[in-house]
């Protein structure tokens, strides 16, 4: 059975990113990881661990006297809603579209087109 992908704010993704990158964590460490990347106060990520709590995005297991938090969710299952989500509300759930405002507004390089070209292939064979 699939879990059902809570939606985290963009804040809250980073929290997210600090766990997926290292878990389980103290919030100590989690509010010493993003004091690197951020100007957040402790309280502000406290808030944060606390909502993705709320959300069932992350646990909290209890360690003596204090917690550790790892994700419920995975950085993959994520994306997958997170770039779903998006398809569906700007492009009409098509990716071809997406694809098109890329080419037309984006600098796609060599690398990327080749990548895509790639992938089209790969989908062309299956579907054979």
């Amino acid at each position: 059975m699939r879990r059902e992908v809570p939606a985290i704010t963009e804040a809250e993704s980073q929290v997210m990113a600090v766990l997926w990158d290292n878990a389980p964590r103290t919030s100590e460490e989690i509010v010493a990881a993003l004091g690197e990347t951020t100007d957040w106060h402790e309280k502000t990520i406290r808030t944060l661990l606390n909502r993705l709590l709320g959300k069932g995005a992350v646990s909290a297991e209890r360690d003596g006297r204090r917690y550790l938090y790892s994700p419920l969710i995975t950085r993959e299952q994520w994306q997958s809603s997170e770039s779903r989500s998006l398809l569906d509300r700007v492009f009409g759930g098509r990716v071809a579209p997406l694809l098109a405002h890329f080419s037309a507004h984006e600098k796609l390089g060599k690398r990327d087109i080749a990548e895509l070209r790639a992938l089209i292939d790969a989908i062309d064979r299956k579907e054979r």
